[in-house]
């Protein structure tokens, strides 16, 4: 159920192709990165089972690697990606997102052995975290000043129905094949890669910026996969194993690493003056705690529905699809409603009603499935919380920031809500250990649900300092994304 967040410096360049380009074509091709993006997360959530059954792996711990993977290199990768991309060329990165998300999906396609779908799915997170930043860089180039905003919010909601798709379309090809929710990207890859080459103008924000730090980018990511597998396979190799003890020093050392190339680069990764801003520094806070608490939601309602209840892929992806749903219902629908309100005041709102639903969810949960009494109304709730507190705390995150911060804040923030998606399912596992079936699966579930509840609260306290300054019209339109 993860939203699209992201605001891109409008261009000093001009674009070099003619402005008589097809922008409404252009546009829908760029909406469709978006949408592929959005839709394979929650895809894959669905079909975790039916891989681990068809690669012969049925640890939780293992098979969470296929998320885990994907999220830490993807939002480990975002900011050195957007900022490349405005250094190199805005279309040739959005280009090379495409080939690189397109052939990782056929590799994990093709595949069977976990830890090549966890490599492959590596790959796919590097093109996505080059088609985010570019796809919404190339409308604000291409788009005509008065079809802009129009185009901003069209692309925000293309992925607010990835997210919302996603389960239901995930569960009918699991059905047919786990192997389907990859191929699928294929032939949607190359045909967005050809029109693509043909309509998006070239555009290079800033060639003289200097080239970003990789260096700290890998870092981070190291930092991120250590920590992520000590967390998850400390209940398996024991708290006090010389595996997991390594993990956490190298999670340290590689922490620390990141932090002194941070201040000495020249071009660090993630600028320490950026937290300056009182509202970007809790707004990155609380969208790092409301990310461990939704995936937590997530992939534990998934799991539940699969395991505790029995229900097929399918019934499974229709059984999440209403809570997506509800978050891009209350994103787009309640945005006149809710534009005077304070934007803590509203990002903790949203928080509280996770909570709420979780508390919901983990009071009537039960072994015999009643799904429109047990799941429904709290799922529901879960949603339109959603959909109130991340856009919310990503507008506010980025509103005190100067115009040259915007791109590579609002990054940061959706690196923070990759990360907090990696802890949410390593706290998942903790929770779950290897509990089996019956009322003890049911115990393990429902205490998942309070660790969820008590996180999305820490998150809505999190977001009360909010405070940015009034936002432009401009701003506004991106906020919205």
């Amino acid at each position: 159920m993860t939203l699209h967040n992201n605001t891109i410096e409008p261009a000093v360049g001009r674009p070099t192709a003619p402005r008589t380009v097809r922008s409404g074509t252009l546009l829908a091709v760029l909406c469709t990165a978006s949408f592929i993006s959005t839709l394979d997360v929650f895809i894959v959530n669905v079909g975790l089972r039916a891989i681990g059954d068809d690669v012969n792996v049925s640890s939780l711990a293992d098979l969470s690697w296929i998320l885990n993977a994907y999220a830490i290199v993807f939002g480990a990768l975002l900011v050195p990606a957007g900022r490349l991309a405005d250094r190199y060329g805005v279309k040739q990165g959005f280009l090379l997102g495409l080939v690189l998300f397109t052939v990782g999906s056929l590799g994990c396609a093709i595949s069977g052995d976990l830890w090549w779908i966890v490599a492959l799915r590596c790959l796919q997170a590097v093109g996505a975290a080059a088609l985010v930043p570019t796809s919404l860089g190339l409308i604000l180039t291409a788009i005509p000043d008065s079809k802009r905003e129009g185009a901003i919010k069209i692309w925000s909601v293309s992925g607010s129905l990835g997210a919302a798709a996603g389960p239901a379309i995930g569960g009918l090809l699991v059905h047919l094949s786990w192997r389907w929710i990859f191929l699928l990207n294929v032939p949607i890859g190359i045909i967005a890669l050809i029109a693509a080459a043909q309509l998006a103008p070239s555009v290079k924000h800033a060639a003289d910026m200097k080239v970003p730090d990789i260096l700290g980018g890998l870092l981070l990511v190291a930092a991120s996969a250590s920590l992520t597998l000590s967390l998850v396979q400390g209940p398996t190799w024991g708290w006090d194993a010389k595996g997991t003890l390594t993990g956490f020093v190298a999670t340290a050392v590689a922490a620390g690493a990141f932090t002194l190339r941070s201040r000495h680069a020249s071009s660090p990764l993630i600028d320490s003056t950026l937290f300056a801003e009182r509202s970007f520094t809790w707004g990155s806070l609380a969208s790092l705690v409301l990310g461990v608490s939704f995936s937590i939601q997530l992939l534990g309602l998934t799991l539940w529905l699969q395991e505790g209840w029995g229900w097929s892929a399918l019934q499974t992806g229709l059984g999440i699809a209403p809570g997506p749903v509800m978050v891009s219902v209350t994103a787009l629908g309640l945005r006149r409603f809710t534009a005077r309100v304070p934007q803590g005041w509203l990002a903790a709102t949203g928080a509280v009603l996770m909570g709420a639903g979780g508390l919901l969810i983990g009071l009537t949960l039960d072994r015999e499935p009643h799904y429109l009494t047990d799941v429904l109304p709290g799922w529901l709730i879960v949603g339109g919380g959603v959909g109130l507190a991340l856009p919310t705390l990503v507008s506010a995150a980025s509103a005190g920031l100067t115009a040259s911060q915007t791109s590579t804040g609002s990054a940061i923030v959706q690196m923070g809500r990759q990360i907090g998606s990696v802890l949410g399912v390593a706290i998942l596992v903790i929770v779950l250990g290897t509990a089996a079936a019956g009322a003890g699966l049911l115990d393990r579930f429902v205490e998942a649900w309070w660790w969820a509840a008590g996180l999305s609260l820490l998150a809505a306290f999190c977001a009360l300092p909010l405070n940015p300054r009034r936002k432009s019209r401009t701003e506004r339109a991106l906020a919205e994304v």
